[in-house]
């Protein structure tokens, strides 16, 4: 499995890469094999305030339904307009194209309770 070196990820399976003040979030390779092959993702509306462990969008899999946690506090900016069409860009390109939601972080210092790529390998058993 695939744990990029430049993310940060939660216990619940997002990550986000955060740059400038934009934080883009999505759910690993691991959730994404995990969940099985998505199918819908309800998103959250732009300009939406969201708090740091809080669901900003639910995930349809053909096994289950999750929710995408937000890793940080911050304001909807952007969905992956893509996914509506397309989901299964989650499960081919979990960090790439199937990124889920950008948002304006509202505070940095929530990044620092986040996992780095090693400890979030050493959570799942990799």
């Amino acid at each position: 499995m695939n744990f990029p070196e430049n993310l940060k990820y939660t216990s619940q399976h997002e990550w986000i890469l955060v740059r400038n003040s934009t934080g883009t979030i999505g759910i690993t390779d691991y959730a994404q094999s995990e969940l099985g092959d998505v199918v819908f993702i309800e998103f959250p509306p732009v300009g939406k305030q969201v708090r740091k462990g809080e669901s900003c969008a639910t995930i349809e899999a053909v096994k289950t339904v999750a929710d995408l946690f937000s890793p940080v506090s911050g304001e909807v900016i952007e969905v992956n307009e893509k996914l509506k069409t397309a989901p299964e860009l989650v499960n081919k390109d979990p960090y790439g194209e199937g990124w889920m939601v950008k948002l304006r972080v509202n505070d940095p210092t929530e990044l620092g309770a986040l996992l780095s790529a090693t400890d979030y390998r050493k959570l799942v058993g990799q």
